[in-house]
C-alpha cells in the first residue's frame, strides 16, 4: 500500500514481506477465498499470504480505508473489522495506528525495518514500547540489543528529545498509567498526512504533507553521534561534536575511565568506574543516619537521564532525595515534572548532555568527592579568622552608620525619582501610539505570571504569554532587576517600537508601570523566534527554502525601513536570529530595540564607549572600536543570512578539520566552488540553486571587513529581488573576538515568544 498522489511514492505496508511474487508472474492476484479470508496467491494458485481468520460466514468483504487501514469485514457482524492491517505493522506507523503491547492478551505491535531499500523482508531493526513506567520508545538491533531510546514519557513528550517542547508533536497519545494491561502509543495530526518509519539502517523519521503535495521531513530521531545507545559506556556522559560519528565522552565527576588505555585510543564504550567507593558499599551495617553524613548527591544538569529507571512514588523532590539516600543501592535519582521520582540502582548508562533542555540528575557520591569533607583543624582556623573579621566589621560599621543613613536616604530618593520620571514620561504618550495597561489586568491575563505561562527569558527579563479579557493573546516582557538593562533601555524600546510601524517589525501594544514593575506588552507571535526552528534539528525541516527566502527578504525590508524609510533613522545594534520573531504565517518581525540608537539622517558614523550586542554578529569596527553605523547592521544581517542558509549557529560553530570558525568555513567552501556543501542538508534538493547561490554571495558581501566594502540595505533589497550580476566578495580576516571585553545584554536563554508548536499542522 502507498499514498496515491504524493511523491516520492512511499510504500507503507506489505502483506507478503517474506514471500515475494516473482517478477515474471503476471497471474498473481489478491482475492477473497472460499472461507472468507483475504488471500494473495501466485499464478499457480499457491497461497503466499492470507489473513488466516475464522469468518462466521462467506459474506466477507475487503476495503481500503482513507486512513490506510486495509480491513476485512463481515456484513453480518456489525461494523467492527474481522481483520485489519493496522494490527500487523511493517516499517511504517500511520496516524491512529498503535505501537505497544497488552500484557493480558499477549498482543504486541512494533515496527520492523526493511532488509534494504528495495527488499521489504524483515531487517535488523525493531521499534517498540518498553514495559516500565513511564515507558519509552526503543530501537533494538537484532531484536534484543538497544540501539536508540527516546527517554521516558512525561504525559506530553519523551524527555530524551529536548527539542520536542510540550505539545511540539501535539497529537501523540500514550496511556502510561497502568503496570498491567494495554499500553499503546499513537498519534493523529488531523487533516495533515503523516507517517513515521524506520529505515533499513535504523533511522526513525517523521514526514508530513500538509496539502497533499511533497513529503517534508519534520523529525529525525537520531541526529548526532551521541544518539547511538551507550556511546560512552556506564557512568560516561556523551556530548555531541561537529563530527557525525565521533562523540565527546567524559566521566561523571567521581568516576574515572575503566581502561585508560582504551580511552586514550578513542574507544570509550567501556565507560567509567567509581573512584571512591560509597561508605554504605563497604559497611553494610552502617545506620541510615551515618549514610546521611557520608553520602551526598552531585547535581548534573541538561541530561538525557540514564536507561533502566525505576519509578518511585514520592510527594516532592525532597522526599525523592530522602528515599534514594536511605537506600544504598540507589545510585542516582531525578525528579521530573509530570512524572515524579525516578531512581537508578544499576550502572548509569546512555547518558547524554544537551545544549538546552534535558533533566537534572543527582548522582550519589562519597562526600569527599563533593568537596564536603570535614578537615576539623582547617574549619577551626577559618572559624577563628571569621570571628575576628566579623568583630572588626561591627566596630567599623558602628562608626559609619550615621553617615550612611543620610546617604541611604538619598539613594532611596533617587530610585523613587527615577520611577516617577518614567511614569511622567509614559503619560506624555498619545494613547493612540501607546496604550497604558492596568497592572491588575496584566496579572489576570498572565495568571499572576504563572510559570505555565512563561515563554522564555532573555536580556530584558522573562516573557509571559497572556490573554486579555476580550480574548486577544499577548506577550508580556517583564523587566528583571538583574537583566543588565535598565530604565534607558526600557524607554528606548517603548519610544522606538511605538513610533515605528512596519509589517516586518514587531508591534508593541502598550506598557505598564507600577511601583517596581515595568512591563512591555506586544502582539503574540505563535511561531516564536527563528532560532527555535532553525537550530533545532527536529524542527528546522519546517523551514523549507521558500519560507527561508521569505524570511530573508522580510528582515531586509525591515532593516531598510529602519535605516532609510522611517522618519527616525535607527541602528538596531543587536540583530540576530533570536531577535527575529515569526507570526502564524511565518512572516518575520524584527524585535528587541532596547539597544537601538536613533541617529541623524545625514550622520554616517557614531561611536560609543560601551560596546553592546552579541558576539558573532558584531562588525569588526564596532567590536574593536565602538564605531557603529548602518553598515554594522548590514554585517549582522550577513551573518544572519548565512545562518538561515546553513541551519548552523555562527556563535558556536567550529570546523575542527580546518580549524575554522563560521565565516572562515563558508568562505573556504565558496572560494573552492563547493558552496552548496554549506546549504542545510534538510533542504535536500528542494531549494532554488540560483536563489541559494545568490543569497550566499550577498551574505559574504555583507560580512566584508571594511564597512565601505559592504552594501547598504537598499542595495541588499535590490540584490535579493534582481538577477543583476553581483561583485565578488572580499575574503574576511575572521577576527577572533573571544578575548574582547564586550557587554552582552543577552547572556542567558533567549526571551523569544514561544508557545507550543506542532510539527505537522
Amino acid at each position: 500500500m502507498w499514498h496515491k498522489s504524493i511523491f516520492p511514492r512511499k510504500v507503507v505496508w506489505v502483506a507478503n514481506r517474506e514471500k515475494p511474487i516473482a517478477a515474471s508472474d503476471t497471474l498473481a492476484n489478491l482475492r477473497i477465498s472460499n472461507k472468507g479470508n483475504l488471500e494473495l496467491v501466485d499464478g499457480k494458485l499457491n497461497s503466499l499470504w492470507s489473513t488466516n481468520i475464522s469468518v462466521p460466514s462467506n459474506g466477507s468483504a475487503a476495503a481500503l480505508l482513507d486512513s490506510g487501514n486495509f480491513v476485512v469485514k463481515d456484513d453480518d457482524v456489525g461494523a467492527d473489522p474481522l481483520w485489519q492491517s493496522f494490527d500487523y505493522p511493517s516499517d511504517t506507523l500511520l496516524p491512529s495506528m498503535l505501537l505497544g503491547f497488552d500484557n493480558k492478551s499477549g498482543d504486541t505491535k512494533f515496527l520492523t525495518s526493511w532488509k534494504s531499500e528495495s527488499d521489504p523482508s524483515m531487517g535488523m531493526f525493531l521499534v517498540g514500547l518498553t514495559p516500565e513506567v513511564p515507558s519509552q520508545i526503543v530501537i533494538w538491533i537484532n531484536e534484543s540489543t538497544p540501539y536508540w531510546r527516546s527517554g521516558p514519557w512525561d504525559k506530553s513528550k519523551f524527555i530524551g528529545l529536548p527539542g520536542t517542547n510540550d505539545g511540539y508533536l501535539g497529537g501523540f497519545i500514550l496511556d502510561d498509567n497502568v503496570r498491567q494491561g494495554p499500553k499503546y502509543y499513537s498519534y493523529n495530526f488531523g487533516d495533515t498526512l503523516a507517517y513515521f518509519d524506520i529505515s533499513s539502517d535504523g533511522i526513525v523519521k517523521l514526514k508530513c504533507s500538509e496539502r497533499g503535495e511533497n513529503w517534508i521531513l519534520n523529525f529525525v530521531a537520531q541526529n548526532s553521534s551521541c544518539d547511538k545507545y551507550a556511546a560512552c559506556g556506564p557512568f560516561g556522559i556523551c556530548k555531541s561534536s561537529e563530527s557525525p560519528t565521533t562523540p565527546i565522552c567524559k566521566c561523571l565527576k567521581g568516576f574515572v575511565p575503566k581502561s585508560h588505555e582504551e580511552w586514550s585510543k578513542g574507544n570509550r564504550t567501556g565507560g567509567c568506574v567509581r573512584q571512591t567507593k560509597l561508605v554504605c558499599e563497604t559497611n553494610t551495617n552502617q545506620s541510615v543516619a551515618s549514610r546521611r553524613n557520608e553520602d551526598g548527591f552531585l547535581k548534573v544538569v541538561r541530561l538525557k537521564v540514564p536507561d533502566f529507571h525505576e519509578y518511585i512514588w514520592s510527594s516532592d523532590a525532597e522526599e525523592c532525595k530522602t528515599r534514594c539516600l536511605n537506600n544504598c543501592s540507589c545510585l542516582a535519582y531525578a525528579y521530573v515534572n509530570n512524572i515524579g521520582c525516578l531512581a537508578w540502582s544499576n550502572d548509569l548508562i546512555d547518558i547524554q548532555e544537551f545544549a538546552y533542555g534535558g533533566q537534572d540528575l543527582f548522582v550519589r557520591l562519597d562526600r569527599s568527592e563533593l568537596g564536603e569533607g570535614k578537615p576539623i583543624k582547617l574549619i577551626a582556623s577559618l572559624t577563628a579568622i571569621c570571628l575576628i573579621c566579623i568583630l572588626g566589621a561591627i566596630a567599623f560599621g558602628f562608626q559609619t552608620l550615621r553617615a550612611n543613613k543620610k546617604g541611604n536616604g538619598k539613594l532611596t530618593d533617587t530610585i523613587e525619582n527615577a520611577r516617577d520620571t518614567l511614569q511622567e514620561y509614559i503619560r506624555k504618550y498619545d494613547p493612540s501610539e501607546l496604550f497604558i495597561y492596568n497592572f491588575d489586568s496584566i496579572l489576570i491575563a498572565t495568571n499572576n505570571f504563572s510559570i505555565t505561562n512563561k515563554l522564555g527569558e532573555g536580556g530584558f527579563g522573562p516573557v509571559y504569554k497572556g490573554k486579555l479579557e476580550e480574548g486577544k493573546e499577548i506577550a508580556v516582557k517583564r523587566l528583571s532587576s538583574s537583566s543588565g538593562q535598565g530604565m534607558e533601555e526600557f524607554k528606548n524600546e517603548m519610544l522606538l517600537i511605538s513610533k515605528l510601524q512596519h509589517k516586518n517589525l514587531v508591534r508593541i501594544m502598550g506598557c505598564c508601570v507600577k511601583d517596581d514593575e515595568k512591563l512591555l506588552i506586544y502582539e503574540f507571535m505563535p511561531n516564536r523566534s527563528l532560532d527555535t526552528l532553525l537550530f533545532n534539528p527536529m524542527r528546522r525541516a519546517v523551514l523549507d527554502w521558500g519560507r527561508r527566502f521569505n524570511i530573508i527578504q522580510g528582515v531586509a525590508r525591515g532593516l531598510l525601513y529602519l535605516h532609510r524609510d522611517s522618519y527616525l533613522k535607527v541602528i538596531h545594534r543587536d540583530l540576530k536570529v533570536s531577535n527575529i520573531l515569526l507570526d502564524e504565517k511565518m512572516n518575520p518581525k524584527i524585535s528587541d530595540f532596547g539597544l537601538s540608537r536613533i541617529v541623524e539622517a545625514a550622520q554616517s558614523l557614531s561611536t560609543t564607549h560601551k560596546v553592546v550586542g552579541t558576539l558573532g554578529y558584531m562588525s569588526p569596527e564596532y567590536a574593536m572600536g565602538g564605531i557603529f553605523s548602518e553598515k554594522s547592521d548590514v554585517y549582522s544581517f550577513g551573518v544572519l543570512l548565512l545562518e538561515i542558509i546553513s541551519g548552523r549557529k555562527s556563535t558556536s560553530f567550529y570546523y575542527k578539520e580546518e580549524q575554522q570558525g563560521f565565516l572562515a568555513y563558508v568562505w573556504h567552501l565558496w572560494n573552492e566552488g563547493r558552496g552548496l556543501k554549506f546549504v542545510d542538508e534538510v533542504l535536500a534538493d528542494s531549494y532554488s540553486l540560483s536563489e541559494v547561490t545568490r543569497c550566499m554571495r550577498i551574505g559574504l558581501l555583507c560580512v566584508q571587513d571594511k564597512a565601505a566594502d559592504r552594501p547598504t540595505m537598499p542595495d541588499v533589497v535590490f540584490m535579493l529581488s534582481s538577477e543583476k550580476d553581483l561583485p565578488p566578495p572580499k575574503q574576511p580576516i575572521f577576527t577572533n573576538f573571544e578575548n574582547l571585553s564586550v557587554y552582552d545584554p543577552h547572556p542567558h536563554t533567549d526571551a523569544s515568544q514561544c508557545n507550543e508548536f506542532r510539527s505537522c499542522s
